[in-house]
């Protein structure tokens, strides 16, 4: 797209003076799309249906009713793309310092504008909103990235904790635990960890994870134990989930889904729960004894029934259950 096809950016001018809202509009109309409003409430109103493309925000210091700073702040809080300007009269510099302290404004321009000077403060006002959203755009990929990192760590680690605690054989219901997670609708982990260091994070991970495959390890052995078979396996369910699992013909409801992707999703300093590893202590040792549960999702939850067991799943299939997430 060449320059002249491209769309002029948006810069939303705040004054409660018609004549100014007008020598404002002259004056970048060949540069930009100047929306007006005529008070700090109308303003609002114009920033929030405008939000996606208003580049600057340009507001007089003193309007009735509330000072434009007021209306800064406002847009700061809910649209820190936006880059905001004061427009104030010498005598209202107190005001104005105190914006500026306060982090509100990019800068403030002093009334009576001069026309080449406010051009050019519009022009690189423009150009530093570009950048801040391309900074944004970078920050959201490199967020993504990091999270599907996240998720498909904590899936190998599954597949050790489960070969580690049972053997090889133990890696078969690591379908199911991915199968009921999908079906829950995993919501990626917070980006905590975008906060720490490389070394901080591993050393995290590592020690979330080993005391979550400690708790797994109790609760399979008390499983093993405790003299239940297979088929009891939909009323174990129903005592620990308690009002989170509905018995039906085929096997019974997950109610509370978010239950079954606390490992994959909470936060790194997050601990995880002892009824979440009780679960995957469940699907474990229904594949010690050669069953596990098919999941599927509904709107009533996650319905589970008794099947019996497949195969170890191939480093290519585990690969393809990562790129599901």
């Amino acid at each position: 797209m060449t320059d002249a096809a491209k769309p002029l950016p948006a810069i939303l001018y705040v004054d409660d003076e018609p004549t100014a809202l007008k020598y404002f509009q002259r004056a970048l109309a060949s540069q930009a799309t100047v929306l007006t409003a005529e008070s700090v409430e109308e303003g609002k109103r114009v920033l929030d249906r405008h939000a996606d493309t208003i580049a600057v925000l340009v507001s007089d210091q003193r309007m009735p009713g509330a000072y434009g700073n007021e209306l800064l702040f406002y847009a700061w809080d809910r649209y820190p793309h936006i880059v905001r300007i004061l427009t104030t009269a010498y005598s209202e510099i107190v005001h104005t310092v105190e914006a500026v302290n306060q982090g509100q404004i990019y800068r403030y321009i002093q009334k009576p504008w001069d026309i080449t000077a406010l051009r050019m403060e519009m022009k690189q006002a423009v150009e530093l909103a570009r950048l801040r959203r391309e900074h944004a755009q970078l920050l959201r990929e490199k967020l993504l990235i990091r999270q599907k990192q996240a998720v498909a760590n904590r899936i190998g680690t599954l597949y050790a904790l489960c070969a580690g605690v049972t053997g090889n054989a133990g890696t078969v219901p690591i379908d199911a635990y991915l199968s009921a997670a999908l079906c829950a609708g995993l919501t990626p982990p917070e980006p905590d960890w975008l906060l720490m260091d490389y070394s901080d994070l591993i050393g995290s991970e590592a020690f979330r994870s080993a005391a979550f495959g400690r708790t797994v390890r109790e609760q399979l052995d008390a499983l093993a134990g405790g003299g239940a078979v297979p088929g009891d396996v939909f009323g174990l369910l129903a005592e620990a989930f308690d009002d989170g699992f509905d018995r039906t013909a085929e096997g019974g409801t997950i109610v509370h889904t978010s239950r079954l992707t606390e490992f994959l999703e909470t936060p790194t300093a997050s601990g995880v729960s002892d009824l979440h590893a009780f679960w995957l202590a469940v699907l474990l040792w229904l594949g010690r004894n050669g069953q596990t549960l098919q999941l599927s999702g509904g709107p009533d939850g996650v319905h589970a029934r008794l099947v019996p067991a497949g195969t170890t799943p191939t480093p290519v299939q585990l690969a393809g259950w990562i790129e599901q997430f």
